[in-house]
C-alpha cells in the first residue's frame, strides 16, 4: 500500500539501549525500516524523545469509539461500525461530538523488547481535540505491543471547536520504550536533590512530581486561565497564529478568594502554580486523570520532552499548562489545589536535540498560552 518494505530480518535488527528512545535512536529506527511511512519521514517530525504521526489521505465518520480487540484489525472494525470515508486530500471539516478514525501515514515493525506509547501533541489537547491511537488487534488506546508490525490509526474527537485537518496534519505523536524507563519514587527524588525538577517548597513524589492550579493570574490583568466559547468558529490545525484568540476563548481573571467553579462540559485551560523541568536524560508524562482528586479531567497530551523547562532564560524552569474538563457535577478548584501528577522516564540516550535549543519549542518558558493556532500563541 505504498509503504517502504519494512525490515526483512528481525535477527539483523540493531539493538537499542534500555530507556525511552531519543532521536538519534529513532532515526536508527528509520534508516533500519522498523519506522516507515507512506512519503518519507521528514527531520522536522523527529523531537527529542518523539515522533510525530501524520495523517493519511483516508478518515472514516464512525458511529462510536472503538478498540480492535485482540481478533481483528482497525478496518475491520470500520468495515462494521464505518458511517462513510472522508478523503483528506485536501483538507476536511471534522465536527464537535463525533467520532473519526483516520488512517496515519507512518508504519512500524516493533523488536520484542520495545513498546509504543502514543499521545496527543500539546497543540491538539489545546484545542480540546481528543486523539488517540489505535493498532491493529489492539485492546488498549495509545500502547502498542512489543513486537507489532503494521499500520497505525488515529481516534480524532473534536470536543469544543470544528477543526480542518488535511493530510499531512500532524496530531499525535509516539515515543518508544526499551524495557520499563519510569522512575520510582525513590529515584525521582534522588533525582530532584541533585537536578530540581519542580521549584515547589515542599514537593511530593508519590506517584511522580505533584502540580497544583495557580489561581493568583498572570500579568497586570491577573488571567488565571481561559474558557472555551460555545459555538466558535472553525479552527485550521495548521495555521499556526492564524485564528483571533477572542474569538475563541473567555479570559478568566483571579477572583476574592482565589478559587473558582468549574463548569461541567465546559473546558478550560490554565497553568500550573509549579515551574516544572525535564533534565536532558529524561522524558516526562503528566497522568490525565486521577479520580482521587476531583471529578475533572487534567491534560489530554501528556509528553514533556527531554529539556522542557530546562534551558529557560531565567533557569526557573516553564509552568505546565492544564487541559481541564469538569465532569459531572460543578467542582470548586482553590489556588495550590494537586490537580495530577508528572511522572519521569529515563531516556536511553541524552537526545542530540532538545526541547527549547535546536526544535521548534513553542512552549519553552511558558505560563500560560493557548495553542500555537491562535495570535495569542504564535
Amino acid at each position: 500500500m505504498g509503504h517502504v518494505p519494512l525490515h526483512a530480518d528481525f535477527a539483523a535488527a540493531p539493538a537499542f539501549a534500555p530507556g525511552t528512545q531519543p532521536d538519534s535512536a529513532i532515526r536508527l529506527m528509520a534508516s533500519s525500516g522498523l519506522l516507515t511511512a507512506r512519503e518519507p519521514l521528514l527531520d522536522s517530525q523527529i523531537q527529542p524523545a518523539s515522533v510525530d504521526l501524520r495523517l493519511g489521505a483516508r478518515a472514516w465518520r464512525v458511529r462510536a469509539s472503538f478498540l480492535p480487540g485482540s481478533g481483528a484489525t482497525v478496518e475491520e472494525r470500520i468495515a462494521r461500525h464505518g458511517l462513510f470515508e472522508i478523503d483528506l486530500t485536501n483538507g476536511a471539516d471534522l465536527e464537535t461530538g463525533c467520532v473519526y478514525v483516520a488512517e496515519l501515514q507512518e508504519r512500524i515493525a516493533l523488536p520484542s523488547t520495545m513498546r509504543g506509547i502514543a499521545n496527543a501533541k500539546s497543540s491538539t489537547g489545546r484545542l480540546d481535540v481528543f486523539t488517540r491511537v489505535l493498532a491493529d488487534r489492539s485492546t488498549t488506546f495509545d500502547s502498542v505491543a512489543p513486537g507489532y508490525v503494521g499500520p497505525l490509526y488515529a481516534e480524532i474527537c473534536p470536543g469544543t471547536f470544528p477543526i480542518v485537518v488535511r493530510k499531512g496534519s500532524r496530531l499525535s505523536q509516539i515515543r518508544f520504550r526499551q524495557g520499563d524507563s519510569r522512575l520510582t519514587d525513590a529515584e525521582t527524588a534522588a533525582l530532584h536533590a541533585v537536578d530540581p525538577l519542580t521549584d515547589a517548597a515542599v514537593p511530593c513524589f508519590e506517584g511522580g512530581v505533584a502540580f497544583s492550579v495557580d489561581l493568583e493570574g498572570f500579568g497586570p490583568d491577573r488571567i488565571v486561565g481561559y474558557r472555551a466559547r460555545q459555538h466558535a468558529g472553525i479552527v485550521d490545525v495548521d495555521k499556526v497564529g492564524a485564528h483571533r484568540w477572542k474569538e475563541f476563548w473567555t479570559p478568566i481573571h483571579a477572583a476574592e478568594g482565589a478559587e473558582i467553579v468549574l463548569d461541567p462540559g465546559a473546558f478550560y485551560i490554565m497553568a500550573s502554580k509549579e515551574a516544572v523541568s525535564v533534565p536532558p536524560e529524561y522524558s516526562a508524562e503528566m497522568v490525565p486523570f486521577d479520580p482521587l482528586l476531583g471529578e475533572l479531567r487534567c491534560h489530554y497530551a501528556g509528553l514533556f520532552d527531554a529539556g522542557f523547562g530546562h534551558a529557560t532564560a531565567n533557569g526557573e524552569g516553564s509552568r505546565g499548562v492544564l487541559e481541564v474538563r469538569c465532569r459531572d457535577v460543578p467542582f470548586v478548584i482553590s489556588h495550590g489545589q494537586v490537580l495530577g501528577r508528572l511522572v519521569y522516564e529515563r531516556m536511553a540516550a541524552r537526545p542530540d536535540a532538545l526541547y527549547g535549543t535546536a526544535k521548534a519549542s513553542h512552549y519553552q518558558g511558558q505560563s500560560i498560552r493557548l495553542g500555537k493556532v491562535f495570535d495569542q500563541g504564535a
